[in-house]
C-alpha cells in the first residue's frame, strides 16, 4: 500500500470529486425535470419511476465487471473509459424524441457514470490511511450532495433560459473537462496481490459474496441505502407535489434544501468520523443507533403530511439526514477486505445499493399506479407505497441486528 503525500491526495480527491459532482447532478436531475418530462412525453408514475431507475439499471449492470477492472487496471484508466460513455449518454438524452430514447440514454448515463465513486474509493483504499478513507468517503458523498443541490433550484432557474435539452449538452461538456482533470492528476497503478504487493490479483467474487459481513449488510444496503437514494433523487419531489400539494417550484425548493441538509451532514460525517472511531463508535454501532430514528421520521412523514403539508419538505430532509448513517457502510465494506479485493468488494456492495435504488424507484411507482387502479386516492396510494418501502427497511434492519451477533467487526 503506497500512501500519497497530503497535497497530492488533495488534488486527486478534487479531480475525482469533479466527476462525482456531475454524476450526482445527472442522477438526480429527473426529480426536477419530472413535471416537464411528464407533460412533454405524457408519462405516468410508473414511466417516471422507470425513467429515473434506468440510470441505476445501467449503473448496476457494470458493477461486477467494474470491480475486476478497478483491481486489475486501477481507477484512472477505468474511470476515463467509463466517463466517455457518459458523454455519449448525455448527448443522446438531449436529442431523444421518445420515451424509449430517453430510457436508452439514461441507461448509457448510468453505465458511464458508474465508476465515479467506486474508482476513488478503490484508490483511497491503497492511497489513504483508514481514518482518511472514512473522511474522504463522506466528503465525496458531500460533493455528490452538492451535485444534487445543483440539480434542483439551479436547474429550475436555467430551464426557462436554456431548456432541458441544452442542459444535457452542457453536462456533456463539463464531463469532458472532468476527464481532463483526472487524466492530469490521478496516478496510474499496477496490480496488487492479496497482501498489497505488486503482482497478479485474485479473480472472481466468491470471497466477497461469502463474507459474513457483506451478507449482513447486503439487505440494509439494498433497502435502506438504496431507498434513501431513491427518495432523495426521485420520490421526494413527487411526494411534495402529490401528497403535500406543493407547486413545481416549491418542490424544487424543497429538494434544494434536502440536498443542502445532506451536504452539511456529509461534511459533518467526514469531519467527525475519525473522532467517532476513536471513541469506539464505528459504522455498525452508528447504524444500529441511527436507523430506528430514521424509520420513525418516515412514519411521521407518511402519517402527518396531509395534516402538516408545509412541513413535508422538512420532514423528508430530517429522514434523509438521519438515514445517512447507513452510508458509513460503504467504506466499512472496503476496509473489511484486503487491498487486492477492494475494488470487487466495493463494486459488489454498490451493485446491491443501486439495484435497491432501481427497485425502490420503479417499485414505488408501480405500487402507486396499481393502488390507484384499484380505486385508492392518489394521496393514499403514495402513502401506502411509502409504507411498504418502510416495512422492507425495517426487515432488513432486523436481519442486520441478527447477523451482527456473529460479526462484531466495527
Amino acid at each position: 500500500m503506497t500512501l500519497l503525500p497530503r497535497r497530492t491526495a488533495a488534488l486527486v480527491f478534487l479531480a475525482f470529486a469533479s466527476a462525482y459532482f456531475l454524476s450526482a447532478l445527472v442522477r438526480a436531475i429527473t426529480a426536477t425535470l419530472s413535471p416537464t418530462l411528464t407533460q412533454e412525453f405524457s408519462l405516468q408514475a410508473r414511466d417516471l419511476g422507470l425513467l429515473a431507475g434506468a440510470y441505476f439499471l445501467g449503473f448496476s449492470a457494470t458493477q461486477l465487471p467494474l470491480g475486476k477492472l478497478l483491481d486489475s487496471h486501477g481507477p484512472k484508466r477505468v474511470v476515463l473509459a467509463f466517463l466517455s460513455v457518459s458523454v455519449v449518454g448525455c448527448i443522446a438524452f438531449s436529442v431523444a424524441s421518445t420515451f424509449t430514447g430517453l430510457f436508452a440514454a439514461r441507461v448509457l448515463c448510468g453505465v458511464g457514470l458508474s465508476a465515479c465513486l467506486m474508482a476513488p474509493l478503490t484508490g483511497f483504499r491503497r492511497w489513504l490511511t483508514p481514518a482518511a478513507q472514512m473522511r474522504s468517503n463522506s466528503w465525496m458523498l458531500m460533493t455528490g450532495s452538492l451535485g444534487m443541490i445543483a440539480s434542483t433550484l439551479p436547474v429550475q432557474w436555467l430551464m426557462p433560459v436554456l431548456g432541458w435539452r441544452a442542459l444535457f449538452v452542457g453536462l456533456a461538456a463539463m464531463l469532458t473537462m472532468a476527464m481532463a482533470a483526472i487524466a492530469w492528476k490521478v496516478p496510474v497503478w499496477g496490480r496488487v496481490t492479496p497482501d498489497g504487493a505488486s503482482g497478479a490479483t485474485l479473480s472472481g467474487y466468491g470471497q466477497v459474496w461469502r463474507h459474513p459481513y457483506f451478507r449482513a449488510l447486503a439487505p440494509l444496503g439494498f433497502f435502506c441505502y438504496g431507498g434513501l437514494l431513491a427518495v432523495q433523487t426521485l420520490w421526494a419531489g413527487p411526494w411534495m407535489v402529490n401528497v403535500a400539494g406543493y407547486s413545481a417550484l416549491d418542490a424544487a425548493t424543497g429538494m434544494f434544501w434536502i440536498n443542502v441538509s445532506m451536504l452539511c451532514t456529509f461534511w459533518a460525517w467526514g469531519a467527525g468520523a475519525p473522532w467517532l472511531a476513536r471513541q469506539g463508535l464505528g459504522a455498525d454501532r452508528l447504524m444500529v443507533m441511527g436507523l430506528p430514528t430514521s424509520f420513525a421520521l418516515l412514519v411521521v412523514n407518511i402519517v402527518w403530511t396531509g395534516a402538516l403539508p408545509a412541513w413535508s419538505g422538512a420532514m423528508l430532509a430530517a429522514y434523509c439526514v438521519v438515514c445517512s448513517c447507513v452510508t458509513l457502510s460503504q467504506p466499512a465494506v472496503g476496509m473489511a477486505f484486503p487491498p487486492a479485493l477492494a475494488g470487487r468488494a466495493l463494486s459488489a456492495f454498490n451493485l446491491v445499493i443501486f439495484l435497491g435504488v432501481f427497485a425502490v424507484q420503479w417499485g414505488v411507482g408501480l405500487l402507486i399506479d396499481a393502488l390507484m387502479g384499484l380505486g385508492l386516492a392518489k394521496v393514499h396510494s403514495f402513502q401506502a407505497a411509502m409504507a411498504a418501502f418502510l416495512l422492507c427497511c425495517i426487515v432488513s434492519y432486523a436481519h442486520f441486528l441478527r447477523a451482527a451477533r456473529h460479526n462484531r467487526r466495527t
